[in-house]
């Protein structure tokens, strides 16, 4: 029996949910939020935090933007992010309504702390792979990041 293209497209996709899924319970994603939620850090904070990391300086609103949520959404993590003094929100010297964030020393050593942990069992996992696999796993996504990007665009 021959598929249907539009059939082993579906069975495709399945497979790459099937494989994401089982991915984001890896013990090594368990180890990093095993660590967030001893600091009582929930998903959508740790983004932020690693988001305002890379993006120093940025506006609320670039954050809400990045991840597609609501002003209001982000302000209520921001405010969670600054009581656990992970993240101070500026004034902006040209507009009073727009706040500038930057992380602070705590903010930078658990982002540090973090990455760290992702980097060293993401290296754990390469080990167990051979170089040629490593390099088609790479290729694949980076393959699969540019379309799904391509797709998002108006």
């Amino acid at each position: 029996m021959v598929r249907s293209p539009s059939r082993a497209r579906s069975a495709e996709a399945q497979r790459l949910l099937d494989l994401l899924n089982a991915l984001g319970s890896t013990t090594f994603r368990q180890l990093l939020w095993q660590r967030a939620s001893e600091l009582d850090l929930t998903y959508a904070q740790s983004q932020v935090l690693f988001y305002v990391g890379e993006h120093a300086g940025c506006h609320m609103g670039d954050v809400a933007k990045a991840f597609g949520v609501t002003l209001p959404a982000v302000t209520h993590i921001i405010d969670r992010l600054e009581q656990k003094q992970f993240v101070l929100r500026g004034d902006h010297p040209g507009d009073r309504r727009v706040y500038v964030l930057e992380l602070t020393r705590q903010g930078r050593a658990l982002v540090q702390e973090l990455h760290g942990i992702q980097m060293r069992s993401l290296e754990k996992v390469q080990s167990r792979m051979t170089v040629d696999d490593r390099a088609r796993v790479i290729t694949g996504l980076e393959a699969f990041v540019d379309a799904a990007s391509t797709g998002a665009r108006p």
